[in-house]
């Protein structure tokens, strides 16, 4: 374990994300019938591939199609996937859910259903990838929307991209999250949404350290900031 060094400009000896790697999640369709004429397959493990080979881990919602096509690619590569499942447990997640357990380091049990999983899994990324699929990757890409995720939109043969793309042009709120990007080419999406994850850690280290400078410099009370534009986040 890496050891905590108070400086004057790291007062509580808080880490700078030094040894965490960035977390990418890949949301797709489970189901694979509707895809069989296209590369979605290949291309989805591509993405696996490329999350490892640019340093992050691979995420999914511990199920069938894209999902375990990504996680398939993250293992060739030698590394580290990990899904979140919407059962309780690994006999419920087999027997109720018809769910796969292959190419996953770790699963975690949410026991919160399909549901409650999306949002644990998107809140546990850094960053989603949306490859092909249907009502519930567009449940995931909303949760991620609304949390200004970095998104990255998988552009192929499939119709989920231009769907999702004429769903943020009429809502009118691209500058709700504008960290959405859309690529065909899986190597220069993960660039992309490695860069944008990048910033997103810089900003909150930034934020971090000015709130924790502010509290140890005795700049308010444990209840009441002595700034009141200053909200206390620690």
């Amino acid at each position: 374990m890496d050891e905590k060094i108070e400086t004057a400009d790291n007062p509580f000896g808080v880490e700078k994300h030094a040894n965490l790697k960035a977390k990418i999640a890949v949301s797709g369709s489970a189901a694979t019938e509707h895809l069989s004429t296209t590369n979605a397959f290949e291309a989805c493990k591509e993405l696996g591939r490329e999350i490892v080979k640019q340093g992050a881990i691979c995420i999914t919602g511990a199920t069938t199609g894209v999902p375990i096509w990504s996680a398939r690619g993250a293992k060739e590569a030698g590394g580290i996937s990990i899904g979140l499942s919407p059962a309780s447990g690994a006999k419920e997640h087999v027997s109720l859910y018809n769910l796969p357990l292959e190419y996953m380091d770790l699963i975690i049990y949410t026991g919160f259903g399909y549901v409650g999983r999306d949002m644990l899994m998107t809140r546990t990324s850094d960053a989603v990838v949306i490859g092909p699929g249907r009502i519930g990757t567009i449940h995931e890409f909303t949760v991620a929307f609304e949390d200004q995720k970095p998104i990255g939109i998988l552009e192929g043969e499939w119709d989920t991209d231009e769907t999702l793309k004429l769903i943020i042009e009429r809502s009118h709120r691209q500058a709700h999250n504008p960290k959405v990007v859309f690529e065909s080419n899986p190597r220069v999406l993960i660039e992309k949404l490695m860069e944008l994850i990048k910033k997103d850690k810089e900003f909150e280290e930034a934020r971090v350290y000015r709130t924790s400078e502010y509290w140890s410099s005795g700049g308010g009370s444990a209840t009441q900031p002595k700034d009141p534009k200053i909200k206390r986040i620690m």
